[in-house]
């Protein structure tokens, strides 16, 4: 970990606030995007003294592209690039408007495909590099029907992740593709969600931003391809798909 520079998007609160904070005293470089200045900056000041904020909303392309040109510029570098902004929704698929669909791939696909493209070409230039794609169990098992468009979104990244790892796998082996998948975490995930929701801190067996952050810090020093922030979680996957009805509710008797 040692003066590795890691980008973090999302990284004002939550599990990217907690990320910088537990890389920068594991000696790292991290480099702090989000939309919130003055608790970017609150953030960067708590992530040791060669934190880099960088206010910037990633649903543009063109301030995905300033986060790199200023890493690089302070750095020189970029090792490992962690797309973790995110937001949930509160919809049923009945429910979901036209700006739903748009604000949920907006926020969670498109914001981390132009994190991929942005960063793709440094590493590529260097012959190794990390991309972690921050997703969800939802996008593995859409178990909760008012998250559709969220669980929706998440599914879509999750695509995109497996296929760079593929496209990557041959001609570039030094470039790790990741994709982490926590469950509830203890955040205002709830609160911000699009529609409002349940306070995520309240939900039972919800794991800590400091907990998954740490999940992703080990995986920055050992990388892999998926990776569960609980081991359970592996599981309950492997049960999904081998329903014979994916998704079905329980059957009355």
């Amino acid at each position: 970990m040692e003066k590795k520079v890691v980008v973090i998007t999302g990284a004002s609160a939550g599990i990217g606030a907690a990320l910088a904070e537990l890389l920068g005293r594991k000696g790292g470089r991290p480099v702090l995007a989000a939309r919130r200045e003055p608790e970017l900056r609150q953030v960067a000041a708590r992530s040791g003294p060669e934190a880099l904020p960088v206010v910037a909303d990633v649903t543009r392309r063109e301030d995905v592209q300033r986060v790199l040109d200023a890493a690089l510029a302070r750095f020189g570098q970029v090792d490992v690039w962690v797309n973790n902004a995110g937001r949930g929704i509160t919809r049923l698929v009945s429910e979901l408007t036209d700006e739903d669909i748009d604000e949920m791939m907006r926020v969670n696909v498109k914001s981390a495909l132009y994190g991929m493209q942005a960063v793709l070409p440094h590493f590529q230039s260097r012959g190794s590099g990390h991309l972690i794609n921050v997703s969800s169990m939802l996008g593995r098992v859409p178990s909760v029907p008012f998250r559709s468009a969220y669980n929706a979104a998440k599914h879509a990244l999750n695509a995109l992740t497996a296929n760079l790892r593929m496209e990557l796998s041959e001609q570039h082996p030094g470039i790790h593709v990741s994709t982490v998948m926590p469950g509830p975490v203890a955040t205002d995930f709830g609160f911000n969600a699009l529609g409002g929701g349940p306070d995520s801190r309240r939900i039972p067996f919800a794991q800590t931003a400091e907990e998954v952050a740490a999940v992703i810090a080990e995986l920055v020093e050992h990388p892999r391809a998926d990776v569960y922030t609980r081991p359970e979680f592996h599981q309950q996957v492997l049960a999904y798909y081998a329903s014979e009805e994916l998704g079905a509710p329980p059957r009355r008797s």
